[in-house]
């Protein structure tokens, strides 16, 4: 009884956070759960009818995220379209507020009905629970994505306190908030000044994308690590969404450590189902990466950039698996070790670079114009005061990565750094700072 009442609370505290931007959003995912609960329950209860129940969740939560988040885009492309076939069909796109994470609750809770269709999951009785899953405000607006059979056997479950769970909380808070404030507000003057240029040169384009580079990792995880300890002190463990990405040696070792939730949701409910590389032509195989990895980058935002980049991103997975380096591939040597990695982090910077242009004619220029002027002096000096200015903000990350690897996580050494990120949050932190990027996704 005492756990339905702490359900209870949390989901107000929930509905209370997610409203707090604008009260209609709550409508939304009320909504979205309503539809979903019900679903679920139709499902078992009319076995026949369970594509119908599947086929309304999906053209709900689907038909809600299309419309908030790409009816203008897809107007606007409408109407450029049209005047370049010399039909002026001037149609007005909406005033559209786009709720914060809907992109993540919806994922959240399709999994919910679609493992129930496939059988892997029981449909959930207590609305206050499923609700829960659903709004869990420490993971709503950024992730990690949740799948229904890990976290609501979490709080179905009677909950102890247990000390030692509680106090690993707070190491995870405090490099959160490291990442975020001392590294990610900090770089992204750099990222975001280079990015504003109307004709960067080239090295002031790999500078800035470097820097946007950190930016981005550290604070999307930033975010997960804030969003993992929040949730450790209230009892639920959620799953680790980032496992060093830039050390990957290869796209698909990359995707196992980016992004994680995203990542493996993309895989078991788009890719596998589609055929993934079981597919008998290359055509097929080459089709559905595409399809997978274009829609995983619009899934980011209603822009032309976030397509190419998956799409990108989908041509090297394709080129890697054509040349044998695909699934778990690893090198024979340490020098081919380090070869793979150097190929792989520039290719991984170039999709940096298509992810974060403001537009897609911008980055073209950038590329083709300035390459021989990237070589000057002016740019270099500025290209160099950049890098290592980014490498200053992310050496402490990097010496608390190096701690986790050679030692205990409860060593003294570990207390006495962990102290001093406070102190360099404090003296460090950006004043002005910024929105978390993933916010807008």
């Amino acid at each position: 009884m005492l756990d339905n009442y702490r359900n209870c609370f949390l989901l107000i505290c929930s509905y209370v956070f997610y409203g707090w931007v604008h009260r209609w959003f709550c409508f939304l995912i009320a909504g979205s759960t309503v539809v979903d609960y019900f679903c679920g329950l139709g499902m078992e209860k009319y076995p026949a009818k369970k594509k119908v129940m599947l086929v309304i969740s999906l053209l709900c939560n689907l038909g809600m995220l299309g419309f908030f988040k790409y009816f203008n885009f897809f107007i606007d492309n409408f109407n450029e379209l049209a005047d370049k076939c010399y039909w002026h069909c001037n149609i007005n796109t909406l005033k559209i507020l786009l709720p914060v994470g809907i992109s993540f609750y919806t994922f959240q809770t399709l999994s919910y009905t679609i493992d129930i269709y496939r059988g892997k999951l029981q449909a959930r009785k207590n609305f206050i629970d499923f609700a829960l899953f659903v709004s869990f405000f420490p993971q709503l607006v950024a992730g990690p994505i949740e799948r229904a059979v890990n976290l609501l056997p979490q709080m179905e479950e009677k909950r102890k306190f247990n000390y030692d769970f509680f106090a690993s909380a707070f190491p995870l808070i405090i490099r959160g908030y490291l990442k975020k404030m001392v590294i990610a507000d900090n770089v992204a003057i750099y990222a975001d000044k280079v990015f504003m240029l109307n004709q960067p040169t080239f090295m002031l384009l790999a500078a800035g994308t470097l820097a946007f580079a950190f930016q981005i990792y550290t604070d999307f995880s930033a975010y997960t690590d804030i969003a993992r300890g929040t949730s450790r002190l209230l009892g639920f463990e959620l799953m680790e969404n980032f496992k060093s990405p830039y050390l990957a040696i290869s796209p698909s070792d990359f995707w196992r450590r980016w992004h994680i939730s995203f990542s493996s949701w993309i895989r078991d409910y788009l890719y596998i189902p589609l055929g993934g590389s079981k597919n008998k032509t290359r055509f097929q195989f080459a089709a559905i990466l595409v399809v997978s990895m274009g829609l995983s980058g619009l899934w980011h935002g209603a822009s032309w950039n976030f397509v190419l980049w998956g799409i990108f991103h989908a041509i090297i997975l394709f080129v890697y698996h054509q040349l044998g380096f695909a699934g778990k591939w690893k090198p024979a040597t340490k020098l081919s070790a380090v070869v793979a990695w150097f190929i792989m982090i520039s290719l991984t910077m170039v999709g940096w670079a298509i992810f974060r242009t403001p537009s897609v004619s911008w980055l073209f220029s950038a590329l083709t114009n300035n390459i021989v002027i990237g070589l000057s002096g002016d740019s270099l000096v500025v290209s160099l005061v950049i890098i290592i200015s980014v490498i200053l903000y992310a050496l402490p990350l990097l010496i608390m990565l190096m701690l986790d690897r050679l030692l205990h996580k409860q060593s003294v050494v570990h207390g006495v750094f962990y102290g001093l990120a406070l102190a360099l949050i404090i003296m460090l932190h950006n004043p002005q700072g910024q929105d978390f990027i993933y916010f807008q996704f």
